[in-house]
């Protein structure tokens, strides 16, 4: 895509009428928040403004989220009956959200499914891993599979069934094996300045219209700790 207002340039892996699915850079915001940095959405949104030459607004429909520092696919709708069956397939556990993540240490399973519950504190924005008696507790539940070990790091495919404000971020450092470079909820041993590398991998969805299953596709970029694992990595980022 064209770059939008400003600096930011925005890869389209795919778009139809109904759909458009995109790779979130990282550290880009999804939404206008109290930074004032530029956003995700509304750079998508004057993207389709300039290309189309659509006059007024511009719908587009945010039916999933990804962390500030985290990138990689992200789908969006491009009309509202398409939103409301995305995310009616978000609400059903239907779309189906795979993530890679580089953790400090060794998880205990080469492959396990973890169940916690959680509960945020808005202002702080953190959450915390709670009973399962906590009146506000929230169920949160991903599986995890181990692809490589290396350098001290373990390489994670994560199969996301729930999506919980940070959950995999939180979940992760629950177990002892904090993402790298997280100093939210890995502050004892990451530093400032380093990349959390957390990464939205695939997305598997049935077209809002056509009904058909989609699969969509995103690679971390060639950098450290990714490159520990190149054939894991997009050369050309």
């Amino acid at each position: 895509m064209k770059k939008g207002e400003g600096s930011i340039n925005i890869p389209i892996l795919y778009e139809d009428n109904h759909l458009l699915v995109v790779e979130k850079p990282m550290n880009v915001p999804v939404q206008e928040d109290a930074s004032g940095d530029e956003d995700l959405l509304s750079i998508l949104k004057n993207d389709i403004k300039e290309r189309y030459n659509k006059p007024g607004n511009v719908y587009l429909g945010l039916v999933h989220r990804l962390d500030r520092p985290v990138g990689g696919v992200m789908v969006f709708a491009k009309t509202s009956k398409a939103a409301s069956r995305l995310s009616d397939q978000i609400r059903r556990n239907a779309m189906e959200k795979y993530y890679l993540a580089i953790s400090r240490g060794s998880m205990d399973s080469p492959k396990a499914r973890l169940k916690d519950y959680l509960v945020k504190d808005r202002k702080k924005n953190e959450v915390y891993v709670v009973g399962k008696d906590h009146r506000r507790g929230k169920e949160a539940e991903l599986e995890y599979e181990v692809k490589q070990e290396e350098s001290g790091m373990s390489l994670l495919e994560i199969d996301l069934y729930t999506g919980r404000p940070h959950q995999i971020r939180v979940q992760l450092a629950h177990q002892g094996a904090p993402i790298y470079g997280d100093q939210k909820y890995g502050g004892k041993v990451n530093h400032p300045g380093q990349q959390i590398a957390l990464w939205s991998h695939r997305l598997v969805l049935s077209h809002p219209v056509k009904k058909e299953d989609m699969t969509f596709e995103s690679m971390p970029p060639d950098q450290y700790p990714w490159n520990v694992w190149p054939e894991y990595t997009n050369r050309d980022m």
